[in-house]
This record gives structure tokens, C-alpha cells and sequence, in this order.
């Protein structure tokens, strides 16, 4: 459907830029958090998230999807934040998992003056290829789930 039909294509680049500005909203409010708060990363993590998805869900609303209307915009929230939490729940699961590995990664390729450490480098890689593998759940689910009342 995304590879050969133009509108849908469109769709997913809009989605993407999307994704893009919420992660630049994820990785700004995940860093506040470690950074000057001494919040512990996973919990980090959720509230970034939840910040993040605020802002997708208006931007898709009204951007990607603006030919989406059938539906109250209560119910297309409800329906957005559901897909956004099980995004979540599968961030959350992997987090730990892969932030060892990227930590420790970090620590074996970057020396000790190097001006980031490696513990913020494996939170940061860690963050971004979560928020990839979320962006694909999100969209497939939300295009035919959420926004289900546009054409193709």
C-alpha cells in the first residue's frame, strides 16, 4: 500500500517528520530529565515519551491526517494515546536491554575524555533505536486504527 500508492507515501514522510520533531522533543526532555533533574533514565524516558506523543498526536491530527474528521476528536485521542502506550510498553520492555549494550559498547569504543560519557552515549543510542522501532508500530497501527476514516 505505502510503496506504490502516492497519498499514502506522502502520509508516512509526514509521519516521519513528525516522528522526527517528537524525538527532538523526546531526546530534549530525556536529557533535562538525566541531566539536571538526576532522574533515573527509564523513568526519563516515560515522561519524554508522553510529551513526545502529545505533540505527535496534534501534529498527525492536523497535518498528516487533516482529511480526518469522522471521527470526535476525544475518541481519535483515546484511540492515538492507546496505540502510544503499547509503543511504550514495548519501549519500556526493551529499554534496559538494549542500554546495556549500547552502554558498554560506548565504554570499549570511546575514551574516558571524551566529552560525553559513555553511560549518556549508550541512553542516547538506546533512545533512538527505540524510538525507530516504535515509529514503525505507530504508524502502521495508527494509519489503519486511529485514522482509519481517511481514504487511500
Amino acid at each position: 500500500m505505502i510503496l506504490t500508492n502516492k497519498k499514502e507515501q506522502v502520509r508516512f514522510i509526514k509521519f516521519g517528520l513528525v516522528g522526527a520533531f517528537g524525538a527532538i522533543i523526546d531526546f530534549a526532555i530525556f536529557n533535562l530529565l538525566i541531566q539536571l533533574l538526576n532522574i533515573k533514565p527509564l523513568y526519563a524516558s516515560i515522561v519524554s515519551f508522553i510529551c513526545a506523543v502529545l505533540s505527535n498526536f496534534f501534529l498527525n491530527r492536523y497535518w498528516t491526517y487533516p482529511d480526518s474528521r469522522l471521527k470526535p476528536f476525544q475518541h481519535q485521542f483515546f484511540q492515538f494515546f492507546i496505540v502510544s502506550i503499547v509503543g511504550l510498553g514495548i519501549r519500556t520492555a526493551l529499554f534496559n536491554p538494549f542500554e546495556n549494550f549500547f552502554t558498554s559498547l560506548a565504554e570499549n569504543f570511546f575514551p574516558e575524555t571524551f566529552f560525553l560519557t559513555p553511560t549518556t552515549i549508550g541512553y542516547n543510542l538506546t533512545l533512538a533505536l527505540l524510538i525507530l522501532i516504535v515509529m514503525f508500530w505507530n504508524f502502521f497501527v495508527n494509519r489503519f486504527w486511529t485514522y482509519n476514516d481517511v481514504g487511500n
